[in-house]
């Protein structure tokens, strides 16, 4: 896929309401109603996307809609061998699963993957074993079928997806924020409640937002969690709803939240009682399940963040906040119930409303033993909450700051800086994961900031052959620098990708309609 500029719509729609301002412009120069001429409006395009449709917003905010694309006929369907679900084997083992079809009567092709540039890791991570060319996927159907009928297991894919330079397509959306000229902000919300979830243009129109765009990773099913909390560090208003998730990059977004910072973080969470203290392993989420791990304390099968996985630990605290907007979960152990002073109000088994401004600290095992130890009815626990960086500094929020997960980080200091390692992305002794996630093309929404201090909100479709296949992740990387951002993160993709103009979506979504999500992002008049 190239990332050059390739045009989608060839035309710049600018609303013109005056003829030259008699003493101010030239005669015949015409501005839109913002007070900008179509020149300057030209002028601040990003280069790959100054021919791509374009229309004005607001002051201060551009949006362009194009397409990417590889070379013509470059895609086709063909037919991917799996050992044991596996996409990619190690060669040995590709070989060895090749010769197998090959026994059965077809005539397979051993394809090497490599990492793409700009990651942690260089070389192969492995080789995917193919059958066949076709132009139809019912024509890979039909091959498929007779490749599972001989006992091996197989799936029909379209090559646009596999993130081949030269391959594949992507339908995307630029939107660029001038934080100098927009006279606006940038909010994280989380809807009604912290718990459930909600489609972007449904939080759009109750925020009255001119953009809006979904936000971090969460929990989709019970299996995992609280659905709809964040999996991962999120705070709106000021108040941390979630905890960090071992180190992996948000954006934390002060103020007006138009001059996002990319950082890093890690979350330290303690409750004291009378000179003992305790960890607080989370925040609004069931206790003994990570939702992508990267917790503290005894967790299994690691504390190191791993995409998709819920870890689990016996032994934790976790606190839920009045912006729960749900009962908490029920189960063993036990909760004491807190006013906004800390106060204990109960000790009562797991499962309840939490108080209007005040909190409820959920313990199982060890962290049961400790409440029930401590959380004295009419006592009082103090509970303390830090952010810190990747250098251990505090990271303090304002009242109006709010942070929102992701990951990866794409650039950092203008050049590309994938760390599939950091953000779990990689997986010991599971070299597919990487692959689907992370290589291959999918749905993306992204983050950054450019040389000018503007803001770039991108939107790739994907998953859908033949109209769009998305990006991957060093894809999204090089879109990102190649729009000038010096810092640039992932958020959620995948079928959450959602972008919606005045409450209305604009993209098309992968699952075929709307997602639910856990938080979004609102650019709010």
């Amino acid at each position: 896929m190239a990332l050059a500029r390739r045009p989608f719509r060839a035309a710049v729609r600018v609303s013109v309401v005056a003829a030259a301002a008699t003493g101010l412009l030239a005669p015949g120069v015409v501005v839109d109603r913002y007070g900008d001429t179509a020149a300057a409006v030209t002028a601040a395009a990003p280069e790959p996307v100054a021919d791509w449709q374009h229309d004005r917003l607001a002051s201060g905010v551009d949006l362009y809609q194009g397409v990417v694309s590889g070379r013509p006929g470059a895609d086709h369907w063909t037919v991917t061998v799996r050992a044991g679900g596996a996409q990619l084997a190690a060669r040995q083992d590709g070989e060895a699963l090749a010769g197998r079809v090959r026994g059965a009567g077809f005539a397979p092709r051993v394809e090497p993957v490599s990492w793409p540039r700009g990651s942690d890791r260089t070389g192969v991570i492995g080789v995917r074993v193919r059958v066949g060319q076709y132009a139809a996927r019912t024509d890979a159907d039909a091959a498929r079928k007779a490749i599972a009928a001989a006992g091996f297991d197989a799936v029909s894919e379209w090559t646009g997806a596999d993130g081949v330079p030269g391959t594949g397509t992507a339908r995307v959306k630029v939107a660029v924020i001038d934080p100098k000229r927009y006279r606006g902000a940038l909010k994280g919300t989380y809807g009604k409640g912290v718990a459930g979830r909600e489609t972007v243009s449904g939080m759009a129109a109750g925020g009255d937002a001119l953009l809006a765009v979904n936000a971090g990773f969460f929990v989709m099913e019970g299996k995992d969690g609280v659905p709809g909390a964040a999996a991962g560090i999120a705070a709106y208003d000021g108040e941390l709803q979630s905890a960090a998730t071992g180190g992996r990059i948000a954006a934390v977004l002060r103020g007006d939240g138009l001059r996002p910072e990319f950082r890093k973080l890690g979350t330290d969470l303690r409750v004291g009682a009378g000179g003992a203290s305790a960890v607080v392993d989370g925040i609004n989420r069931v206790p003994g399940l990570v939702r992508n791990c990267g917790g503290v304390g005894g967790d299994a099968p690691t504390q190191r963040p791993q995409h998709d996985v819920t870890c689990t630990d016996p032994d934790e605290i976790v606190k839920f906040t009045d912006e729960l907007g749900a009962d908490t979960p029920a189960g063993d152990g036990v909760e004491a119930v807190l006013d906004a002073g800390g106060r204990v109000q109960e000790l009562r088994p797991r499962g309840g409303a939490v108080p209007g401004g005040g909190s409820v600290l959920a313990g199982i095992g060890t962290g049961a033993t400790w409440l029930r130890t401590h959380a004295k009815p009419g006592g009082t626990l103090k509970l303390r909450e830090r952010i810190l960086d990747e250098r251990g500094r505090e990271l303090e929020l304002g009242p109006q700051d709010d942070i929102v997960n992701g990951g990866p980080e794409l650039v950092r200091d203008g050049e590309i800086a994938v760390n599939y390692a950091a953000d779990g992305i990689e997986r010991a002794g599971d070299r597919s994961f990487a692959y689907i996630w992370g290589i291959k093309r999918n749905p993306r929404m992204l983050l950054g900031v450019d040389r000018q201090g503007r803001m770039l909100l991108v939107g790739a479709d994907g998953r859908q052959p033949g109209h769009s296949d998305g990006f991957g992740l060093n894809e999204g990387a090089e879109l990102m620098k190649s729009l000038g951002a010096v810092r640039a993160m992932a958020l959620d993709g995948g079928g959450s990708v959602t972008m919606a103009v005045h409450g209305k979506v604009i993209n098309s979504p992968s699952d075929g309609s709307e997602r639910a999500v856990g938080d979004a992002l609102l650019l709010t008049r």
